[in-house]
């Protein structure tokens, strides 16, 4: 069941419940759980004092600030409570409220990932993705695909993606971001919520192509609707958090016959934090086609740099400011890193920091000074992909937590289960 069913179903349970006193009832709890603060009030009606929370480094900034609240009139009846859980269920800010959760999740995985020495990317393996010596069940998943090109959990959701918390596995960076996303999600709905909320069906990962034929959440049948904002226009005018844990890639322009290392054609990546300059710069020039520009910018002033050094080059010389290798340079090739510099402390490049396995979590303008070391005969270009997490996935997240509520409370309806207040 949708969420937005569930609390339909919910809102239609209260207005049957009885009186205005009884007990608060779960849609309240769960909006109270994301951020919403639900505070008495003597006027005669409900006032949301939504604010901008998308702004905000963190939630408590938030609630310092004023965002996420709402004034409840003391004697409220259950058709305008009814109506006022409607609103804030889909109202803009509890998706900045949902950000917040949902940074935190990505951030917690991430840390994870990162922490495990044994992840490691492709080297020798069997397959696509590769196991350690115990093969794909000894570390909870099942093949589903030749070639290693798919897996499955084999029992617990938990423990399949703890295997890539512990175990000795390896993959690409697309897998990287696959599981990045899934563990992002165990993190968010807990262990146990995690299990019970996804079938392991729908926790696939593989090449991208194998995921479109299966239930996967991520992009299979199961994945439902898709936010379509691929060069962040809508996110660059919503503000930082809602680049919490967005899905992307940082991919070559000019065709593959520019391309001199096939294994850096791209990046994956997942968003780890956004800075409250970088969600500015972002905001004011309307997302990633003006960074997509200056992308090209940078590498055609790299046509006029030799960087003196193989295979991290620019990225000594720009990510680094290596005074040695920068003082081997003539005076016009000097001047050209200037202007590059200059374009790389735009505050996106500094302070959008994104997760790409198997190069952990580094500000964008790292990863383009990277690649023109990689491929200097192509620029590339950053987008998000298809993703679900503002949609399916929320929905999903607002079901797993209502149910969760109902059996927290005994299956009781709101008319008759025990107060516990959460601010009124």
């Amino acid at each position: 069941m949708r969420a937005a069913q569930l609390f339909r179903r919910a809102l239609a349970l209260l207005l049957l419940a009885g009186t205005a006193d009884a007990a608060v009832p779960c849609e309240e709890r769960v909006l109270a759980a994301l951020g919403w603060r639900f505070v008495a009030d003597d006027g005669a009606v409900a006032r949301i004092e939504a604010g901008t929370p998308c702004d905000r480094a963190t939630l408590d900034e938030a609630h310092a600030l004023g965002d996420l609240r709402v004034r409840m009139p003391r004697g409220i009846t259950y058709a305008a409570r009814a109506t006022l859980y409607a609103q804030l269920r889909d109202h803009p800010a509890t998706h900045c409220a949902y950000g917040f959760a949902l940074g935190a999740a990505t951030r917690r995985a991430v840390d994870s990932l990162v922490a495990n020495p044994r992840y490691a990317f492709f080297g020798l393996q069997t397959g696509w993705i590769g196991f350690g010596a115990g093969g794909a069940r000894a570390d909870g998943w099942e093949r589903i695909r030749s070639f290693g090109r798919g897996y499955r959990p084999a029992g617990s959701n938990r423990r399949a993606i703890e295997a890539f918390y512990t175990g000795s596995v390896r993959s690409e960076c697309g897998v990287g971001r696959q599981i990045a996303q899934y563990a992002t999600l165990a993190e968010l709905f807990g262990g146990d919520g995690f299990d019970r909320a996804f079938a392991a069906d729908e926790i696939v990962i593989g090449t991208f192509n194998q995921l479109h034929g299966t239930r996967s959440i991520l992009l299979g049948s199961e994945a439902g609707t898709f936010t379509r904002d691929g060069l962040a226009v809508q996110a660059s005018r919503d503000g930082r958090q809602a680049f919490a844990g967005l899905p992307g890639f940082i991919e070559h322009v000019f065709d593959a016959q520019t391309l001199d290392d096939s294994t850096n054609r791209a990046e994956n990546f997942v968003i780890y934090d956004v800075d409250a300059a970088a969600a500015e710069a972002l905001r004011r020039h309307g997302g990633f086609a003006h960074y997509n520009r200056i992308n090209r910018e940078l590498w055609e002033l790299s046509r006029q740099v030799n960087p003196h050094a193989w295979g991290r080059g620019f990225e000594r010389l720009l990510i680094d400011r290596d005074a040695a290798l920068r003082a081997r340079q003539g005076p016009n090739a000097r001047a050209t890193l200037a202007r590059m510099d200059a374009l790389l402390d735009d505050p996106f490049y500094r302070g959008m920091r994104i997760y790409v396995h198997k190069l952990g979590v580094k500000p964008v303008g790292f990863h383009i000074a990277r690649l023109l070391d990689r491929n200097p005969r192509t620029p590339y270009r950053i987008e998000l992909v298809l993703h679900n997490l503002h949609t399916t996935l929320f929905d999903r997240y607002l079901d797993d937590r209502l149910r969760t509520c109902e059996t927290d409370l005994g299956g009781q309806t709101p008319a008759n289960a025990s107060h516990q207040s959460v601010g009124l």
